[in-house]
């Protein structure tokens, strides 16, 4: 009887079933990329570069061990790209469907509060959520794909069939912000062409915003009528990629090595793209192992930020940032409520926030802590390469190829915590929420 409760029990939470589907996955990937005909070189592909690569994809990350376009075949290429898109629409359905778990297992008064806050967002229709994110998906991947063929068709003297297959291959990679490319130097030679740039910058942004917000600006033109999850987290995009713009461009302006060598579009460009892909994406048209050493911790943060709630993005998420900095704010203000865009904040949500930061930062110095024992590289390159992996961006300051064979289960474990953590965790916490019928005596500490 025993067993047969506890085997019932199993799965029944939704972090465990993410976490669950998001492994299968990744098992499955590392199989098939371990068929002999996956390479290109004959035989099969060790374990481990095959379970990095698989779970690079899943987790759209982007970080690889072996040069994508010259060690994988066409049929490993594609099967990449199918695990991209699987893990991409997978993350945006599942964090959407832990959303609506979330919402029908709090209370009364939050679930009113919610479908007000939330009104016609389509989030009560499970079928509709999988329809919507797998549509938006789709519809932007394919238009996006459109001016990147006939760029490489037109541009780059590319048969119109290999155009045909780059174009939908980066479409792919960047909405679902996995950073993945043909190229052995990734984007760097594109550096200054916005005609390849920008879709894919778009492409980042439109899957990092997250399925929520594009669900409600589909439907709501008026500003004032979008929510507070929206307000945040489309003027928190706009303002780190301005923010992220500014400092890539002003910091390596004069780098020879990076900027230096550019026009001054061609350096706007080029700093617009790094502020871009720093949002979780990991395409990179710079060498980032040339950067300055402050460009690299610039890029941290802005790389544990990451983008938005239920996208493809991964990170903290905007709105846990912008959550914290309104708290700063309130506190400076000496105001006793958490206040934005003229919403009182729940102090649940602003404890959730806390407690996602805080382990994720945790998280990310633990992973720091054990590379720099298995790597003999500078301390600013190895927390470069783990923040990277958390925050399931995919730049690397060419690192991880020379990574052992213990660093590389490191980034794995990271990348894979990165991706499921922060949706699960919270998910987690607020289905475990519930009123104590008591309360003890307040007390409070010496702060600093």
């Amino acid at each position: 009887m025993r067993r047969a409760r506890r085997g019932k029990g199993l799965l029944r939470h939704p972090s465990q079933i993410v976490a669950v589907g998001f492994a299968a996955a990744i098992l499955l990937g590392t199989l098939l990329l371990m068929l002999p005909v996956a390479r290109t070189e004959p035989g099969h592909a060790p374990f481990l570069t095959a379970l990095f690569t698989a779970t690079s994809a899943v987790c759209v990350t982007g970080l690889v061990v072996v040069d994508t376009p010259t060690y994988w075949s066409t049929f490993g290429e594609i099967t990449i790209l199918g695990l991209i898109q699987v893990g991409g629409i997978g993350i945006m359905t599942l964090a959407s469907m832990l959303a609506l778990v979330v919402f029908r297992r709090l209370g009364l008064r939050f679930r009113l509060t919610a479908a007000v806050e939330h009104a016609s967002s389509g989030l009560g229709d499970v079928r509709s959520v999988i329809l919507g994110v797998v549509g938006i998906s789709l519809v932007t991947e394919l238009i996006i794909a459109i001016p990147l063929t006939l760029r490489f068709w037109l541009g780059y003297g590319s048969t119109l069939e290999r155009a045909v297959y780059d174009g939908v291959f980066h479409s792919v990679s960047a909405f679902n912000n996995a950073g993945f490319a043909l190229r052995s130097d990734n984007l760097m030679g594109f550096v200054d062409d916005p005609w390849i740039c920008l879709p894919i910058a778009v492409a980042v942004i439109a899957g990092g915003l997250g399925f929520p917000v594009w669900l409600e600006l589909l439907q709501r033109t008026k500003v004032r009528m979008w929510s507070l999850h929206t307000k945040m987290t489309v003027s928190g995009t706009v303002g780190l990629l301005l923010i992220g713009t500014l400092f890539f461009t002003a910091v390596e302006w004069s780098n020879p090595d990076t900027l230096g060598a550019l026009n001054t579009p061609g350096k706007l460009l080029a700093g617009f793209f790094q502020s871009t892909m720093t949002r979780t994406a990991g395409f990179n048209s710079l060498d980032y192992e040339q950067m300055h050493e402050g460009t690299l911790l610039g890029a941290d943060v802005l790389m544990i930020i990451g983008g938005g709630s239920a996208g493809t993005a991964g990170g903290l998420k905007i709105t846990t940032f912008m959550l914290l900095f309104f708290v700063i704010v309130a506190e400076v203000r000496g105001q006793r409520e958490v206040e934005a865009f003229d919403r009182r904040i729940d102090p649940r949500a602003i404890r959730q926030a806390l407690t996602v930061a805080l382990l994720s930062v945790g998280f990310v110095v633990s992973g720091t802590i054990a590379l720099l024992h298995l790597v003999d590289a500078p301390t600013h390159r190895v927390l470069f390469e783990a923040v990277s992996a958390f925050a399931t961006v995919g730049l690397s300051a060419n690192l991880t190829y020379d990574v052992p064979a213990g660093g590389q289960i490191v980034l794995i474990a990271m990348m894979f915590v990165g991706r499921i953590g922060p949706i699960t965790l919270v998910s987690a916490l607020a289905l475990r929420d519930r009123e104590r019928l008591h309360r003890f005596p307040e007390g409070r500490p010496l702060i600093g």
